[in-house]
């Protein structure tokens, strides 16, 4: 068996996946080879998040299960990447001795030098941050598929009371507007179809005075039947330009994942969330009136320190006013290191959970009667495959990122943007009956308008 199998486990958010990519474009490019199966693979890495202290747990117990390996091959290194990294390197290398390799996520370029000494029997870290390190000039390795992802940027300025992201990822940096561009172009060639622009807080996006907006331009020309989403918003940052620059290009699709986290002014600045529902609210009130069909989604926090059953109310009313389409939703979580850990975790564990109960609940609700209105109406879909429950049925999403099924099509595949109507909808799924191929794009004007 060669010493240059690699295998990569990728945890957390989509922006660890993009990362994963990176990494295996950093190894592919030395030599080492990337492997599906773990007993085929001399180097195991788990790529790894910190955002949520259960995202930790679930890293600890995989990698007692990783045991077996090393036991059954003493020289398999196993390597732990990312935002885990600089917070555990300690107890992880020298308290539990579980791993060989502990890389956080601006060393990546450090790898194969790090791989080959931990081979050679040397613990290796390597995890100080950058403010610079944006990998522009590495290719990511990518399997064959319709969707990919793209980190437009590095790190976080914002400094949330809750969030580890400053310090386990770093300051903001963005990388340079042609790289990203060109990437899309590859991506374009190799018969992808969509891609979601990812960084901590798009909306502040830099590239020598080209805002996210100038990007999203620059991307959306390249190939107008690439579909072109992005994540995550920030609303103190989101600007009418980038309003505008979506409803003008009809490949940026109609969907904003837009973080309000509370809906208690007192509680957003004690997250510092630097602005307040009164301006959140005016965003969507100009993104529904500037993009036709425009759809949101968001973040919630349950129980942060010091919420009152009021605050939570604020919360629910903001739901009820946003009417999202999607959450994610989450009881406050301490994480140690930012500010808020600091501050007393004074919300009962019965009170987080019934509160996000609640949320959950409504959320529901409304996702279901937003999706009861789209039955009879026709809407276009990007086809990703089989569906998930059903080799009866394919499934595909819409602009606005609701996930779409119909019957099996004998001329349909994947990768074909098709004409649906929908029949029946749950909150989460809308059913749909097979309408006509999609050959011009630019059709999506014509249902939207």
């Amino acid at each position: 068996m060669s010493k240059n199998n690699f295998y990569i486990e990728t945890y957390g958010c989509q922006m660890n996946l993009a990362d994963s990519e990176v990494v295996a474009g950093v190894l592919n490019g030395k030599g080492y080879e990337a492997s599906n199966d773990l007993n085929n693979a001399d180097i195991i890495l788990l790529n790894t998040c910190s955002i949520r202290e259960n995202a930790e747990q679930r890293i600890y117990g995989r990698l007692g299960n990783l045991k077996k390996y090393k036991e059954k091959n003493p020289q398999t290194v196993i390597g732990i990447l990312g935002c885990m990294a600089e917070r555990l390197r300690k107890d992880l290398i020298e308290d539990k001795k579980m791993v060989d390799l502990v890389v956080g996520p601006d060393e990546y370029r450090r790898l194969p030098e790090l791989i080959d000494a931990a081979l050679h029997g040397e613990k290796g870290i390597s995890v100080k941050l950058s403010r610079t390190e944006t990998y522009d000039d590495i290719i990511p390795y990518r399997e064959d598929g319709l969707s990919a992802w793209i980190s437009v940027m590095r790190g976080c300025d914002k400094f949330c009371t809750f969030c580890v992201v400053p310090f386990t990822r770093g300051r903001e940096r963005s990388r340079g507007l042609d790289s990203i561009v060109n990437e899309i172009k590859i991506l374009s060639d190799r018969g992808f179809k969509e891609v979601t622009l990812l960084g901590q807080n798009v909306n502040s996006y830099n590239d020598n005075g080209n805002d996210f907006a100038d990007l999203l331009a620059a991307c959306a020309v390249v190939d107008r039947s690439f579909r072109i989403r992005f994540s995550t918003s920030h609303p103190q940052d989101l600007s009418d330009k980038l309003l505008y620059t979506i409803a003008e290009h009809n490949n940026l699709c109609n969907y904003i994942h837009l973080p309000v986290q509370s809906g208690s002014n007192r509680i957003l600045e004690l997250m510092n969330r630097t602005y307040t529902i009164e301006h959140y609210l005016d965003i969507i009130d100009k993104a529904r009136k500037i993009i036709p069909g425009v759809s949101f989604s968001t973040d919630i926090i349950a129980g942060f320190p010091t919420e009152t059953y009021e605050d939570h109310l604020a919360t629910i009313d903001v739901m009820q006013k946003v009417r999202y389409d999607g959450a994610y939703m989450f009881k406050y979580s301490p994480r140690e290191g930012t500010k808020a850990f600091k501050m007393e975790d004074d919300v009962t564990e019965d009170a987080k959970t019934k509160r996000l109960n609640e949320i959950i609940d409504l959320q529901q609700s409304i996702s279901y009667e937003l999706n009861q209105n789209l039955i009879g109406k026709e809407e276009i879909i990007l086809v990703e495959g089989f569906s998930k429950k059903s080799d009866q049925f394919m499934a595909g999403r819409t602009d606005t990122n609701k996930v779409a099924i119909f019957p099996i099509t004998e001329s349909v595949k994947p990768g074909d943007y098709i004409k649906v109507k929908i029949n029946r909808a749950t909150s989460a799924t809308l059913f749909s009956d097979y309408v006509g191929m999609v050959s011009d794009r630019n059709e999506k004007a014509q249902l939207t308008a």
